[in-house]
């Protein structure tokens, strides 16, 4: 069985359709990229499969439930599908270790003692135990990118939800982040990312899902996908991908 099963899901903004029927299926341990240009689907259905946003209609389950389903308790699935945007989305006022202890405390009820030393130990996990007393002000983007993750991790999620988690990092920060989730995917966790970072998806991705228009173009492995796309569309965004990652003095892409 799927840990997650998407059908025929729809999501319109206004006058806007932005998922057009997208259905997908996602295995326990799987590592699933989404490429494709900017405003076609890609995040809303990231914040679909946890209900950030509420689909206009179509089903998501989750282990074996429809989350969209009358009377489940919601907030206790989305403990276990953990997101990390690309804005950090720390509070400033907490210190690393206040930021990952938060959700210990308050949502699973953890004693401060208990959810200090799970805290710490999921900072050391992202490299950032040395760090733990200091605010966000007070880090790299970097730093604050891998606090994030470490919040989720902490809440004990089945799968990792990842929305373009490097694209506010300057370039040389983008590698600590990614060193994290390569780690992750190492030790099995059933990750779905976002992102434009081709040499993280071809080195780590398990399937690359090409999305335009609110569709699925197309999907397969990160070697068929790069080298040898069937779709036209998907060969040309690829193609100016490429050129436009090769002409950047800096290496870092700009998003279509």
């Amino acid at each position: 069985m799927s840990l997650i099963k998407i059908n025929n899901l729809h999501k319109r903004y206004g006058g806007n359709e932005i998922l057009k029927g997208v259905t997908l299926e996602v295995e326990e341990g799987e590592v699933v990229v989404f490429i494709g240009p900017s405003g076609t689907g890609k995040s809303t259905l990231l914040r679909c499969i946890n209900l950030l946003t509420w689909p206009d209609s179509g089903e998501i389950w989750f282990d074996g439930e429809n989350l969209m389903a009358h009377g489940i308790d919601l907030d206790h699935k989305r403990q276990k599908i953990g997101m990390v945007f690309q804005d950090f989305n720390l509070f400033n006022h907490l210190t690393a270790l206040g930021n990952v202890m938060l959700g210990l405390t308050k949502v699973l009820g953890l004693k401060p003692d208990i959810a200090h030393q799970k805290a710490l130990a999921e900072l050391e996990h992202v490299g950032l135990k040395d760090w733990a007393n200091h605010y966000p002000s007070e880090l790299s983007g970097g730093q604050k990118q891998r606090v994030a993750i470490a919040r989720s991790l902490a809440m004990e999620p089945r799968v990792m939800l990842f929305d373009e988690p490097t694209s506010a990092l300057d370039p040389e920060l983008i590698g600590d982040v990614l060193q994290v989730m390569k780690k992750l995917a190492e030790e099995g966790m059933t990750m779905l990312v976002v992102t434009h970072e081709m040499g993280f998806a071809s080195e780590v991705a398990d399937r690359i899902i090409f999305m335009e228009g609110g569709y699925i173009i197309e999907e397969g492995s990160p070697q068929q996908i790069i080298t040898n796309p069937k779709v036209a569309r998907t060969r040309v965004f690829l193609s100016r991908f490429m050129e436009l990652s090769n002409n950047l003095p800096d290496g870092k892409v700009k998003h279509e």
